[in-house]
């Protein structure tokens, strides 16, 4: 099985936790890309959805879909994103997409967050992937010394700019033990806007599609 099937399992399963009239929080990505063609299907029993990046809500207004702001709806029952690294405990690195700010911000204002990946995805130890941050361009120089005091190896990811303006240092060869600690005290750092972990608040369940089909894991 490819990779690109395993993700269409888990984007097809992903629809089955979803209920009649929900605005639905949809990720960026890959993955997530998928589960937006599926949601075209059902669009007729969902109210519409928020997107965390100006792509996803392209994709979705594609399919006439309807798109709400965040701050038009309140709280969402439920996120559905892919994620670059996961673990058992449901930890995640996101960001490759260079939408972890308002991955975050939605995830965070969601009662369940669905997690959608291959199961290459699932890891023993988070930071094989580097570790994504967004930065406030003045700060990145300084964000970057600071990056190397804890260990990590940033490298500027060139000719991207956020949805929100912002730049992406990716921090290579760093080994996350503690990824709830290293997620608030790179946070703590001036010229952060928000890092890939999604730890303090991860997935609630992780759909990996393989081999063997779609496997569950939950906390």
């Amino acid at each position: 099985m490819t990779p690109e099937q395993a993700k269409q399992l888990v984007a097809e399963a992903a629809i089955e936790y979803l209920e009649w009239d929900w605005v639905v929080g949809v990720g960026t990505g890959s993955t997530a890309n998928l589960f937006i063609d599926e949601l075209a299907k059902i669009k007729n029993k969902i109210e519409g959805t928020v997107a965390s990046s100006e792509a996803s809500a392209d994709r979705l207004r594609g399919h006439g879909i309807k798109v709400f702001e965040l701050d038009q709806v309140g709280d969402l029952p439920i996120y559905v994103d892919g994620a670059d690294e996961s673990t058992k405990h449901l930890h995640l690195i996101k960001g490759g997409g260079a939408a972890l700010t308002r991955e975050k911000i939605v995830a965070a204002a969601s009662d369940k967050f669905i997690c959608i990946a291959d199961d290459s995805k699932l890891v023993d130890t988070l930071g094989a992937f580097p570790l994504p941050i967004e930065v406030i361009p003045m700060a990145k120089s300084y964000i970057a010394r600071q990056l190397v005091k804890l260990g990590g190896n940033p490298i500027l990811r060139e000719g991207v700019i956020t949805d929100n303006g912002n730049m992406i240092i990716d921090v290579h060869d760093m080994t996350i033990d503690n990824p709830v600690e290293l997620e608030t005290s790179l946070n703590q750092l001036a010229g952060v806007v928000t890092n890939g972990l999604f730890a303090q608040r991860g997935a609630d369940v992780l759909l990996l599609g393989g081999e063997n089909g779609v496997t569950t894991v939950t906390s």
